[in-house]
């Protein structure tokens, strides 16, 4: 069995990568959000033209499944090194934006009169 790496452990390998290689003056807030926005869309034109069938599939194909896992990684190595520079939690920016959407966006006919959710029977 594989293990899988912690997020906070990619962050350090992250930054210690970089480090090495003295590319910490470049990763600033501006740069890394817009080395996110390229690999982003680079993972867009992956599918830019496939149908919604043909998108379902894309991971079939061993050389598009290998092109999509990269960017992925990419993606969220920027994401990753962002929110290391900003001091940002993303484990926990995203528990509480998930928090935020469930109160903003009620399951429909789960409340009662009074707006409050009603418990499981």
């Amino acid at each position: 069995m594989t293990e899988h790496p912690d997020l906070a452990r990619l962050q350090r390998r992250l930054a210690e990568f970089a480090a090495a290689r003295n590319w910490q003056p470049y990763h600033t807030p501006k740069n890394l959000v817009a080395a996110l926005s390229v690999e982003a869309s680079e993972l867009v034109e992956i599918f830019q033209w496939l149908t919604p069938e043909e998108s379902a599939r894309v991971m079939d194909d061993p050389g598009t499944a290998h092109r999509v896992t990269d960017e992925i990684a990419d993606v969220l190595a920027y994401l990753l090194q962002l929110c290391e520079v900003l001091g940002i939690d993303p484990l926990s920016a995203l528990a509480a934006k998930i928090d935020r959407n469930e109160r903003r966006f009620p399951v429909p006919g789960a409340e009662g009169r009074d707006g409050e959710q009603q418990p499981d029977s």
